[in-house]
């Protein structure tokens, strides 16, 4: 049975592994393994920055998701950014995602500060904006644009 939980550090080694799969299927980009690490242990360093959470089955780590934080003034509230969603090849398909989305979204119905969830996705990430789309979000509403040093 999968079981969601929040990361803790023991986790690190695993998402840093997971995210270098992401960076390179999403994006064909390799990421610094040092570097990716730092950014991640920065993260557990300082809840501020956000948190991750993992789908877990006999105790082994199968899915993962990074949580950040946007405050809107227009809404006083917390919007909460999706971000750095994998899921092991082999466990997809299979209604993972599916349960990690579903404990995003009760967790922000539980909690009146927060007022929604936004995620971004690569316009080519055709497989995902399909998945996106079929949990009832919608990108019609705004475009993400980027500077990056």
């Amino acid at each position: 049975m999968i079981q969601i939980r929040k990361a803790t550090h023991k986790d690190l080694a695993t998402l840093v592994d997971f995210q270098q799969k992401l960076a390179y299927e999403t994006e064909n980009i390799q990421l610094d393994r040092e570097t990716l690490y730092k950014g991640m242990q920065a993260i557990f360093d300082d809840a501020a920055k956000g948190f991750y959470t993992v789908a877990e089955e006999g105790g082994v780590v199968v899915g993962c998701y990074l949580i950040t934080y946007e405050w809107s003034e227009w809404r006083n509230g917390m919007v909460w950014w999706l971000q750095s969603v994998y899921v092991l090849e082999s466990y997809r398909k299979k209604g993972v995602f599916r349960m990690m989305y579903a404990h995003v979204i009760q967790s922000i119905k539980n909690d009146t500060s927060l007022i929604g969830l936004r995620l971004y996705v690569d316009k080519s990430n055709a497989r995902a904006m399909q998945v996106y789309e079929s949990m009832g979000m919608n990108g019609e509403h705004y475009t993400v644009y980027e500077w990056m040093k």
